[in-house]
């Protein structure tokens, strides 16, 4: 074929029918040098080689521009270049500090930060590694003779070493000294490997990675050469340029495995509704929270919804034990949540049904339902149930952390030995106004009580597994399988105390939860109910907008698309239905 033959050229292109599956699209930041937009040839042919689409973006501090990248890409890759000025950390520069690029610094740092925040899958290489310490609360060196001698997180084969060449002056395709690779690290998946040779062009270098990256490969010096995520999202960082090595093609592999990774769990949530079944956000009201903004004082708002891709979430007016006129205490939370909706009626409403879930899915508005955290709102008048149906209350948790009019609580002292008989009286009138009986905080007789009372399945709308964390709070094996077997569910919930008795728990803790309320009830019985605002998050699951991680996590589990739907609230709305339909 003559290679200047435009027609054969089109033609060839025109008998490929569109990819079923497209590549992702890989955003890489160009270099600014001279008045002119430049980029290695490295970085756009590693992607095209890895199965990618390369999509170079300039340095614009437009801050629309940079969200409306964001929305077009799959990945980010930061590429390398100048130094990062020490003045976006505070600091003032040093005597050693090499030329900065002041055209990079300010478009890179937001972009980094918005693409954190949407959880987009990052690669940082050289200056990326410093530009995503810097966005990300760690910090740089402004030259390596001045990174601290700090014990490292991993470990060199050879600490002896003083000092190792990191600007070497060999072809860059060329390796010239190694990095010891952490133990269950991202990199040691990739490479399989304790340790890598890779090439060095730097004297600026990561000294802390902050509280979000940890050290995950060291020079034999000590200097870090590599940093990723510690909270379970998909961000690399090193300090090499593996564009130019032969061994460099796994990093862009992985850049785009995760992409196309989080692309899918993007696509199942274009078709599924999110709901999350329990969230307190109601009580930091006092505090002139903005749910309009990104407000760094909650877990839910509209903007960290979006970024996590969650639809709806069900807000409950929580009343502590105990309080002056209940019954006027929730209504007035009741009222703020409605003007909060009604000032934000562009991007939000309330919804009282799941079919009203849907409908406002489809016209790209988030969904907020009410609840009832305690059923001291009732104020000891059956009367009042109405009242709160008529505002549009889908549940009713009858009890919170003490024994009430209604039941005892799972950290009461046996007041009634479960539900009273004015309990009976409230459960059987819930259940005739369609509105669910939440039996989470309940103790364990209140909770058989009511499951023999109701004629309509009940619901636990944040609560965890006993086998696992054994805590009063959760529920053991046995109520699991006597709620499935009402056809009732239980919703896992994002609380460190219910996940693990001692440390940390992470998203992992929370999957481990849930997978086993999936192997004691089955598919059908089981959900999530964050408690966010009201103690609820842990690492990897800490916001809204980082609940599509754990959607990723279930399609790598090979959950399918109709069973992340049931655990995404399609169980908990089909009680719901249920609930509603059945009403007198």
């Amino acid at each position: 074929m003559n290679h200047f033959d435009l027609k054969t050229h089109l033609r060839d292109a025109y008998m490929r029918f569109p990819e079923s599956d497209p590549r992702p699209v890989i955003g890489i930041t160009g270099n600014f040098e001279d008045g002119q937009l430049r980029l290695g040839r490295g970085y756009y042919d590693s992607i095209v080689a890895a199965g990618g689409v390369p999509l170079v973006i300039p340095p614009v501090a437009d801050t629309d521009v940079i969200i409306n990248s964001l929305s077009r890409i799959d990945g980010l890759l930061l590429s390398g270049g100048g130094d990062v000025n020490p003045l976006w950390t505070g600091e003032e520069p040093s005597p050693l500090l090499h030329g900065i690029n002041r055209e990079r610094d300010l478009p890179e740092l937001l972009i980094t930060r918005l693409a954190f925040n949407r959880q987009l899958p990052i690669l940082g290489i050289c200056r990326g590694i410093q530009v995503l310490a810097t966005a990300l609360g760690g910090k740089v060196a402004q030259d390596l003779s001045e990174v601290k001698s700090e014990k490292p997180e991993v470990k060199s084969e050879k600490p002896e070493v003083k000092s190792v060449k990191h600007s070497q002056d060999a072809d860059r395709s060329e390796p010239t000294h190694s990095v010891t690779i952490g133990r269950g690290t991202i990199l040691s998946q990739i490479y399989d490997a304790p340790k890598l040779f890779v090439n060095s062009f730097h004297h600026q270098a990561v000294s802390d990675g902050g509280p979000r990256l940890r050290a995950t490969a060291v020079a034999a010096d000590g200097i870090i050469e590599a940093v990723e995520s510690s909270e379970y999202k998909s961000i690399l960082g090193v300090q090499w340029h593996p564009e130019c090595l032969a061994e460099g093609a796994p990093l862009f592999q992985w850049l785009i495995s995760r992409a196309k990774a989080w692309r899918q769990a993007q696509q199942v949530h274009d078709r599924i509704l999110t709901l999350d079944t329990h969230c307190d956000t109601p009580m930091l009201f006092p505090q002139g929270v903005r749910i309009d903004q990104r407000d760094t004082r909650i877990l839910v708002d509209l903007h960290k919804m979006d970024e996590g891709r969650q639809d709806a979430t069900i807000m409950v007016a929580y009343l502590p034990q105990p309080t002056e006129n209940p019954t006027e205490y929730a209504d007035h939370i009741f009222d703020q949540i409605e003007e909060m909706v009604q000032a934000n009626a562009h991007a939000v409403a309330i919804a009282r049904t799941p079919a009203d879930l849907w409908r406002n899915k489809h016209q790209g508005l988030k969904s907020i339902m009410l609840g009832i955290e305690n059923g001291i709102a009732l104020d000891g008048s059956i009367e009042r149930l109405r009242h709160f149906a008529e505002r549009g209350i889908v549940y009713m948790t009858l009890c919170h952390n003490g024994d009430n009019d209604i039941c005892d609580s799972a950290k009461g002292n046996a007041t009634h030995g479960g539900v009273s008989a004015f309990g009976r009286q409230v459960i059987a009138e819930m259940n005739r106004l369609g509105i669910l009986v939440d039996l989470s905080h309940a103790a364990e007789s209140s909770f058989y009580d009511a499951l023999d009372i109701s004629r309509v399945p009940i619901v636990c709308s944040h609560s965890s597994s006993r086998a696992l964390c054994d805590h009063p709070r959760n529920l053991t094996d046995d109520q699991m399988r006597a709620l499935a077997a009402k056809g009732g569910v239980a919703q896992t919930t994002i609380y460190n105390g219910f996940l693990r008795r001692h440390g940390e728990a992470t998203i992992l803790d929370v999957l481990d939860h849930l997978e086993h309320a999936i192997e004691v009830m089955g598919i059908d019985h089981v959900g999530l109910g964050t408690d966010f605002d009201g103690d609820g998050g842990v690492r990897g699951l800490a916001n809204s907008s980082e609940l599509i991680h754990f959607t990723m996590q279930l399609l790598a589990r090979r959950y399918s698309e109709a069973d992340i739907q049931k655990i995404w609230g399609g169980n908990f709305l089909r009680v719901m239905t249920q609930a509603q339909t059945q009403k007198a």
